[in-house]
């Protein structure tokens, strides 16, 4: 055997490697091309006329249901739930703070109603009509 016919391991495992990157190429570019025309399909309206592909590229989906999130989208979406949650529970609590304002008023009002008729009683005698 002469020193060309040789191969080495480096050169056997560097073969073997743009073999299989070869073979998965093609594949990954056929799975991309499919899931873009599956967005694009999915964007266009079934009433509405097909629009060109300057249409579907203008107007990108805000967020990928696929890819994941980073921490820092996850945190301020924690923070915006957090701050949402604080305001209808602030708004709950008012709401039950005029209720309890509204019925004191209106026991308030009873008491002062009956005070006054009870005075009339003992003024006058007889209950006012």
């Amino acid at each position: 055997m002469s020193k060309s016919e040789m191969v080495s391991r480096r050169g056997a495992l560097s073969l073997l490697g743009l073999a299989a990157l070869s073979l998965a190429a093609p594949t990954v570019l056929t799975v991309s091309d499919a899931t873009v025309s599956d967005a694009e399909a999915q964007t266009a309206l079934p009433g509405a006329p097909a629009a060109g592909p300057q249409t579907a590229q203008a107007a990108p989906p805000a967020a990928p249901a696929a890819a994941p999130q980073t921490g820092t989208e996850r945190r301020q979406e924690r923070r915006i739930r957090r701050a949402e949650r604080r305001q209808k529970r602030r708004i709950r609590r008012t709401e039950r703070r005029q209720e309890r304002r509204q019925g004191r008023r209106e026991r308030r009002m009873a008491r002062r109603e009956g005070r006054a008729e009870r005075r009339e009683i003992r003024r006058t005698g007889r209950t006012p009509e």
